[in-house]
């Protein structure tokens, strides 16, 4: 009689965990069904909260009216136009940026992200590309000695040793001249102490947006190969999300409005690869 019923406990043992596991699977394969909690958001109209650094111009900042904006900022509220979605910005200091972004604290970054680490991009997935920068090189207008990058060579450039680009010219046997910073080293340009001076292409367009009057302008631009793309960042996962943005992207990219907004904040179009 104990056999019977012990057998019979155990028979009902596991057809409840068999329930259960068909319950859980049944609702594991609803939730999939059904997306991500952005994608819902998305779909119905609901609201997108994006970090962004609020202190990085002309990339986010704080305008005379104390109005948040610049070059991400605007691309990001026409990608939630074209979503048919609100758009909240929550303002963080960078170093925080992605640890708020695994915290789910925001949905996505806007904040000239680059997926270009291998931990990066295990982690997180990036939309199309709304800005591409590279290595450029500044120089006097009048200067017509740059055709080519090996031509750098026995050049003077003022440059950061502590950056990438005093790397960079010492690579073209440049002669490096010593700098602090791109302001110091333009001065230099402009006081023919140097020859030239080597940074990001938007850092350098920001700048002569800014300075139109300066008598300088850019002469070598990195190939496309060596150009790096920034885009809206969210953690991986979530394709379809990805590919609604990548779509809102393309058709912002197909009807100028990447291109108005690049050329309202550097005067150039950044949003295509060159």
């Amino acid at each position: 009689m104990k056999r019977r019923t012990l057998l019979a406990l155990a028979a009902s043992t596991i057809l409840l965990a068999a329930c259960g596991q068909s319950t859980t699977t049944n609702s594991n394969e609803a939730d999939s069904a059904a997306g991500s909690d952005l994608l819902q958001r998305i779909n119905s109209g609901g609201t997108i909260n994006v970090g962004t650094e609020g202190t990085y111009p002309p990339f986010t900042y704080h305008d005379e009216s104390g109005a948040l904006t610049g070059y991400d900022v605007e691309v990001t509220r026409a990608v939630a136009d074209k979503l048919g979605v609100d758009v909240d910005f929550k303002e963080t200091q960078w170093d925080a940026m992605l640890a708020g972004l695994d915290s789910k604290r925001f949905d996505m970054v806007a904040n000239q992200v680059s997926l270009t680490t291998p931990e990066r991009l295990a982690k997180y997935d990036k939309s199309q590309a709304y800005s591409w920068s590279g290595a450029v090189v500044l120089a006097a207008k009048a200067d017509s000695r740059y055709n080519s990058w090996e031509g750098l060579k026995g050049l003077r450039s003022a440059q950061s040793l502590s950056s990438n680009y005093g790397e960079l010219a010492e690579n073209y046997e440049a002669e490096v001249i010593p700098v602090e910073g791109m302001a110091q080293a333009i001065q230099l340009v402009k006081q023919d102490r140097a020859d030239f001076t080597m940074n990001d292409n938007l850092a350098v367009l920001d700048y002569l947006k800014k300075f139109p009057d300066s008598d300088l302008e850019i002469k070598l631009v990195a190939p496309a190969s060596e150009q790096t793309g920034s885009g809206l960042v969210l953690l991986k996962g979530d394709d379809a999300v990805v590919a609604k943005l990548d779509k809102a992207m393309a058709a912002l990219a197909a009807d100028g409005t990447l291109t108005k907004l690049s050329q309202e904040f550097f005067g150039a179009d950044i949003s295509q690869q060159k």
